[in-house]
């Protein structure tokens, strides 16, 4: 999938820890851009930020707006209010799926949508604004 000048952030993923799969299934995905912590390694999604060219999003991350992993969309609820800085320096946030009663950490967003699946290495993360 191709990302568009209305791209607010993309990435590729590079891996997944082996921890990755037991995270997902309590309902959360952590993502971590290129270098990743060696104590994180385990339970994250790797991305290397922005694919070829690296970017910071371009605007804060609001309620509304769509993360795409794969081509499946996901409405974004809440923003945590580090979540667009971290994503940015660190490429690292934590994405709560389809749980609205969770209460929003700092570097967290919550999103809704169909039900989650790990991604495979080469898929495309965007963030894009609402339609």
């Amino acid at each position: 999938m191709a990302t568009t000048s209305s791209t607010l952030w993309n990435a590729v993923v590079l891996r997944a820890g082996k921890g990755a799969q037991d995270m997902l299934d309590t309902g959360v995905i952590v993502l971590f851009g290129e270098p990743v912590p060696d104590a994180l390694s385990d339970i994250c999604v790797v991305h290397n930020r922005g694919g070829r060219s690296p970017m910071t999003p371009k605007r804060e991350i609001v309620p509304g707006d769509v993360l795409n992993i794969a081509g499946t969309r996901y409405t974004i609820d809440e923003v945590g209010e580090s979540a667009t800085s971290n994503l940015g320096d660190l490429g690292h946030v934590v994405l709560y799926f389809n749980s609205p009663d969770q209460s929003l950490l700092a570097g967290a967003i919550k999103v809704s949508g169909p039900q989650p699946q790990l991604p495979n290495q080469g898929a495309i993360l965007t963030i894009e604004p609402a339609e």
